[in-house]
């Protein structure tokens, strides 16, 4: 199991924030440390952990050390002395027979210490049958070289071998909308237990309306029509007027499209849209969850006031959030604005332990999902023909970067009541 991979490069440190650091920084001959990493689990009765992975990331000097392991604790060695963010990710089993991706990290510890010890937390989350396929955030140039980004889009997939029912999932963007080193201070009694939405949306139906079988996928838009058309942009790389979904603001300018409506939830602690008649998430990349209300659980972050809070670094701005419990969570995905915030993490390591980006805004380019794919190299599917995609709670793996937009990519199937069939 010792499948031992380095990627390592002795170079000199030329940037710390701690002054022990500076000081092993200034040693003529620096010495490598081992240093142990004990995990400790929240998941209860686990029947079996397959292999862990955990990374040592120094992102400042492009160090990258990595292991892979089968127990709860790890010993890594030949680690030069510097700020690290250290990951770790494994699948587990549950004895009922859930599978779970168990993820956590510790951002920006100074290792300078030899036989350092140090004990991480390891979250869990079930694998989700429902996935975020492809989004498409960073807008596009109109032929004048204006901005335009009413052309967003979201596209989820059932990755299952079973039907499934949107009804009542929701889709919200987390807070901070566009990722930044300096995160909100949230209340203390939260713990680890919440992720913390600007605006959350939620399917409509009654619970058997609008089924999605394995190998579908649907699609929600902001403004779900044709945006190639001259009156939006003709350098739009997508038509949106199949999707199933869209965010409707009321806007007169851009009507009310055939795609149904998503049930507008939350934002601002009200269930009022807001003042301004549009919904747009970061053209740098925002955060987005899926998430499900377990039945006979209660989520209502406008009338429940432990449901929601105010960023408490901010005290005087009474800008509330949805408090989202981090165990409803079917799926995430992190987009930032480039490689240079990787550090700018906001997401927990539990729900994506990754990032993805395309780099740039106005770009017309988004990001997509990988299918999973055997030894050979051809896709994986199942027995109806259903791709399979990949979903190992991490971005970075799961996503490929700066695709060119494209509904239903790989020609996933469209559900029966699409209203465009």
């Amino acid at each position: 199991m010792k499948k031992y991979t380095i990627i390592l490069v002795l170079i000199a440190l030329t940037f710390v924030s701690c002054h022990q650091f500076r000081e092993v920084n200034e040693a003529e001959n620096v010495t490598p440390l081992s240093v142990s990493v004990k995990l400790k689990m929240s998941i209860e009765n686990l029947a079996m952990t397959e292999s862990f992975l955990v990374k040592f990331d120094n992102y400042s000097e492009g160090l990258h050390l990595e292991k892979e392991f089968s127990n709860d604790e790890v010993h890594m060695d030949d680690i030069v002395p510097g700020i690290y963010t250290i990951n770790v990710s494994g699948v587990a089993i549950d004895q009922e027979g859930s599978e779970y991706y168990l993820n956590g990290n510790l951002v920006n510890v100074a290792l300078f210490d030899n036989e350092a010890s140090i004990e991480l937390l390891l979250q869990g989350l079930k694998i989700s049958p429902l996935v975020f396929k492809e989004i498409y955030y960073a807008g596009s140039r109109t032929p004048l070289n204006a901005v335009y980004f009413r052309d967003q889009f979201y596209e989820i997939y059932n990755n299952s071998s079973e039907t499934l029912y949107l009804d009542g999932i929701y889709f919200a963007n987390l807070t901070p909308g566009k990722a930044k080193t300096t995160l909100p201070l949230w209340p203390e009694e939260d713990g680890h237990d919440y992720v913390y939405a600007e605006r959350v949306w939620r399917f409509p139906g009654n619970g058997t309306d609008y089924p999605l079988k394995s190998g579908e996928s649907c699609v929600i838009s902001q403004f779900a029509a044709n945006h190639k058309l001259e009156q939006y942009n003709p350098n739009s790389p997508v038509d949106c007027s199949s999707s199933e979904f869209e965010f409707n603001m009321n806007n007169p300018n851009f009507p009310d499209q055939p795609a149904i409506d998503m049930v507008h939830v939350f934002y601002n602690g009200k269930s009022e849209l807001g003042r301004i008649p549009q919904y747009l998430t970061s053209v740098f990349g925002g955060a987005y969850v899926m998430f499900k209300v377990p039945h006979g659980d209660t989520w209502d972050p406008v009338n429940d006031p432990a449901m929601k809070t105010i960023d408490l670094s901010k005290p005087n701005r009474k800008t509330y959030y949805a408090k989202i419990p981090i165990k409803y969570v079917l799926d995430a995905v992190e987009a930032i604005n480039n490689e240079s915030m990787v550090n700018a993490k906001r997401v927990p390591a539990v729900l994506d332990a990754g990032l993805t980006y395309v780099g740039s805004t106005y770009c017309s380019l988004g990001v997509a999902r990988k299918p999973n794919k055997d030894k050979n190299g051809d896709f994986l599917r199942r027995e109806n023909g259903a791709l399979i995609f990949q979903d190992n709670n991490n971005s970075t793996e799961d996503f490929e970067k700066q695709v060119h937009p494209e509904l239903r990519r790989y020609k996933t199937g469209m559900p029966s009541w699409n209203h465009s069939k």
